[in-house]
């Protein structure tokens, strides 16, 4: 039997719903520069193209958090809060709930990477 690394039946589906999911719920374990470290050594270690495609999504969106939450922190100390008390809200809803879809989209079909609505996408 010949490998073949396109061929998505060779990689393990339960190794790649666990890295997917690891990937996108580091989010969860802190805003800091920690998170973002899971998916970047899963992206470097994994040759599973879905997981490697799921760790870029989910560096995308830990960036996208970081500029979001600096723009809200930064138009909230301009407008004295005021800005703050309409946008955190919303903020927080953008970094809990796509995060949880991704998850369970991740150990539902791990055949296919999970692509983050309404970001910015750098990698």
């Amino acid at each position: 039997m010949t490998y073949d690394p396109n061929n998505s039946a060779a990689y393990d589906p339960d190794k790649r719903k666990l890295l997917s999911s690891l990937c996108h719920g580091s989010i969860f374990i802190s805003a800091l520069l920690v998170s973002v470290g899971i998916p970047i050594a899963i992206l470097m270690v994994s040759e599973d193209p879905i997981v490697k495609d799921n760790a870029k999504e989910a560096i995308n969106f830990h960036l996208n958090v970081w500029l979001y939450g600096t723009v809200i922190a930064t138009l909230s100390f301009l407008t004295f809060g005021l800005l703050g008390l309409i946008l955190m809200p919303i903020f927080l809803l953008f970094n809990w709930v796509p995060p949880i879809l991704a998850i369970i989209k991740s150990l539902g079909s791990p055949e296919q990477s999970y692509r983050y609505p309404f970001i910015f996408r750098l990698l």
